[in-house]
C-alpha cells in the first residue's frame, strides 16, 4: 500500500449510535495523535509506546486479507519517538498489537489492505513476553467473545486498548517495559427508541507473580538495566476489572465508558481499599460478565 496516496480516517466517535470520544489524558499532555483506517493511536512520545488506541469494529463488514509481517516505522513522526525493530531483536519480547490485526480490517478490499498494513506501525506495538499461555489467548480473544453479544445489537463495537504506563516500569534498551495492558469494549443496545450505552473492562498482567516465583522486583529492574537482559514476563493473567480501577491506573478519562460499565463487584469487594479485591480472573470467556 501507498500511505503517502492514502488518508486514514483514524477512530470514528459516532461510529456507533450514542457518541463516545477515545480516552484521552489530561489537557496539556504531550502526545502525538496518529490517525490510521479505523483506528487511532494516541503515543507518548516520551515512553515512545501508546497512551490510549481506539478502534472502530463493524461486524458485518470484517473481511480477511494476507497477514504479511511488515513491521514499519511511521514516517509522520520522528523515528527517535518510536520503539522499533531495535527493542525487539535478538530476545523473548514479542511486538504485541495493541490494535488487534483483525480489527480494523473491514470495507472494501483495498480499505481492509490499507488497515491490515497500518496495525503493523510500531507505534501499534508494545513489547510483551513471547511464550503463549491460555491466559493471553483469552485477551486476544476477548473482541470475538463481545462482538458475538453484541451481534444482535447491530453488530458494531468500539475498543480501547493500551499498556498501563507507570513509572516504576523496568527500563530495557532505553524503553520502559510496561506489565500489564488495559482494554475497554463498548457497544449499544435499542430498545423501544431508546439507545444505551455498555462497556467493559479488563486488565492483562505479564508482570513477575513475585508469590509464585519469588523474585525480589528492585533486582529485577536493576537486572533490567545493568546486564541488558529483558526483565522476566509472565506468567499471564486476563481480569475482567471496573472501569474506575483503569482511570486509577492510567489518569484517562474514561468518564463515559465507567458510567456505562456492566461490571458490579459484589457489595462485600465493591468498595475495597484492595484493588484487586474487585477484580475477577478469567479462566474462559464463561467468566466475563456482559
Amino acid at each position: 500500500m501507498n500511505a503517502a496516496l492514502f488518508h486514514p480516517s483514524g477512530y470514528n466517535t459516532d461510529f456507533l449510535d450514542v457518541p463516545l470520544p477515545l480516552p484521552a489524558p489530561a489537557a496539556g499532555t504531550l502526545m502525538r495523535e496518529l490517525a490510521y483506517t479505523h483506528f487511532t493511536v494516541l503515543l507518548d512520545p516520551a515512553r515512545r509506546l501508546a497512551i490510549s488506541t481506539g478502534v472502530n469494529i463493524d461486524g458485518d463488514q470484517l473481511v480477511t486479507v494476507d497477514r504479511g509481517d511488515n513491521w514499519h516505522l511511521d514516517s509522520r513522526i520522528p523515528v527517535y519517538e518510536q520503539a522499533g525493530e531495535a527493542l525487539y531483536a535478538r530476545n523473548d519480547l514479542d511486538r504485541g498489537h495493541l490494535v488487534r490485526r483483525q480489527d480494523p480490517v473491514w470495507g472494501n478490499k483495498t480499505i481492509a489492505q490499507q488497515a491490515n498494513y497500518d496495525t503493523f506501525a510500531y507505534t501499534n506495538a508494545a513489547p510483551q513476553a513471547a511464550a503463549f499461555n491460555q491466559s493471553k489467548q483469552l485477551w486476544l480473544g476477548l473482541e470475538d467473545h463481545v462482538l458475538t453479544y453484541a451481534r444482535s445489537n447491530g453488530n458494531r463495537i468500539s475498543v480501547f486498548t493500551a499498556p498501563v504506563l507507570s513509572a516504576q516500569d523496568p527500563i530495557y534498551r532505553g524503553v520502559k517495559i510496561p506489565h500489564s495492558f488495559w482494554k475497554i469494549a463498548a457497544w449499544t443496545t435499542t430498545t423501544d427508541d431508546s439507545t444505551a450505552l455498555y462497556a467493559a473492562g479488563f486488565v492483562l498482567d505479564q508482570s513477575p507473580q513475585l508469590e509464585d516465583l519469588d523474585l525480589d522486583l528492585d533486582m529485577v529492574r536493576a537486572q533490567a538495566r545493568t546486564d541488558g537482559t529483558p526483565p522476566p514476563l509472565g506468567p499471564y493473567r486476563t481480569y475482567q476489572v471496573p472501569i474506575v480501577d483503569i482511570v486509577d491506573l492510567t489518569g484517562l478519562d474514561l468518564t463515559a465508558l465507567s458510567q456505562a460499565d456492566v461490571y458490579a463487584p459484589a457489595p462485600a469487594i465493591r468498595e475495597g481499599t484492595d484493588r484487586r479485591a474487585r477484580w475477577v480472573e478469567l479462566g474462559d470467556t464463561t467468566s466475563i460478565q456482559l
